[in-house]
C-alpha cells in the first residue's frame, strides 16, 4: 500500500466515462474512491454521508446543477477540498468561471488516463494541473495589456469598487459595511453594473470583470 491514499469522488453525467473512471479509481491502491454521481445536486449531503474527499473530479455540464455552481458550493462548505475540473469545454469564460468558483485544476476529457492520475496527485500536493491548451489560454490572458479605462462599460468609480468586491467574493452585507452604504444602495449599484456589463448574474459579472481587466 502507498504511504498516502488520496480520497477521491467523481461527478460526471456521462455514464460511459463515469463507469470507466470509477473502475480506474476503485482498482488503484493509490486512491480511496468515495463515490461517483451523475449530478452534484446533493454534493454537500454526499460529503456528510460518505466522508469529505481530498479531491473531487468535477464535470461542468450536468443536470440540476452545473459543476461550476457545485464547485462554489463545496468550497463554501469544505474549503480544503481540491476541485479538479474534467470537461470538454475549452472556452475561456467557463475556464475563468471555474477558477473563480474555487477550482484548482482544469483538464479536458480527451486527456490520457495517466494524465488524469498525475493531475490528481499534483492537485493533492498543492499544484494546479491544467491541460496545456488551457494553460496557454491563462498565459495569454495575463499577457494582454491592462485596460486603463473602459469607456464602453462606463462604470463609475463607486461601481468599479463594488465590482472589485464581487470579484473578491464579498457578500452584499460585507460590501455595504466596507463601502459605508446601505444594502439597498448596494443592490442598486449592482443592478446598474449588470446593466452596463450586459450580464444577468454575479458570476457573469465576475467573469467579465476578469476577462476585460476592469478591476
Amino acid at each position: 500500500m502507498p504511504e498516502t491514499v488520496i480520497k477521491v469522488a467523481l461527478y460526471e453525467d456521462n455514464l460511459t466515462l463515469r463507469t470507466s473512471l470509477t473502475h480506474l479509481l476503485q482498482s488503484s491502491e493509490e486512491f480511496d474512491f468515495m463515490g461517483a454521481y451523475e449530478s452534484p445536486i446533493n454534493i454537500i449531503q454526499n460529503c456528510k454521508n460518505e466522508g469529505i474527499p481530498d479531491v473531487i473530479l468535477m464535470d461542468v455540464d450536468m443536470p440540476q446543477m452545473n459543476g461550476i455552481e457545485a464547485t462554489q458550493l463545496i468550497k463554501e462548505h469544505f474549503p480544503q477540498v481540491n476541485i479538479l475540473i474534467l470537461t470538454v469545454f475549452e472556452d475561456r469564460d467557463k475556464l475563468f468561471s471555474a477558477l473563480q468558483a474555487g477550482a484548482s485544476g482544469y483538464l479536458l476529457k480527451k486527456s490520457k488516463i495517466i494524465e488524469i492520475i498525475e493531475a490528481i496527485h499534483e492537485i493533492y500536493h498543492g499544484g494546479s494541473p491544467m491541460t496545456p491548451a488551457i494553460a496557454r489560454k491563462v498565459l495569454e490572458y495575463f499577457a494582454q495589456p491592462k485596460v486603463i479605462k473602459n469607456e464602453e462599460n462606463n462604470l463609475s468609480e463607486r461601481e468599479l469598487d463594488i465590482l472589485k468586491c464581487l470579484v473578491n467574493g464579498d457578500s452584499y452585507k460585507m460590501i455595504a459595511s466596507n463601502c459605508y452604504i446601505s444594502m439597498g444602495t448596494v443592490r442598486s449599484h449592482i443592478n446598474n453594473i449588470y446593466k452596463k456589463l450586459h450580464v444577468n448574474s454575479k458570476s457573469e459579472a465576475v467573469v467579465k470583470a476578469l476577462k476585460d481587466k476592469l478591476v
